[in-house]
């Protein structure tokens, strides 16, 4: 199957520790954990979420 290259990850923010957001990325391209700035809604602002496990 193609898509065993991409994988679901689930994105927690930095600053209140909870898990907003689920997107894909492929295993074969990003070896260690994505971080990217995602809109936080608890937050109301802008902040870094980080991949969980």
């Amino acid at each position: 199957m193609a898509s065993d290259k991409r994988v679901k990850v689930t994105l927690a923010c930095e600053d209140c520790k909870r898990r907003n957001y689920i997107t894909t990325k492929s295993k074969v391209n990003d070896r260690e954990r994505i971080e990217m700035k995602k809109y936080c809604r608890w937050d109301r602002k802008h902040t870094v979420h980080k991949e969980t496990r």
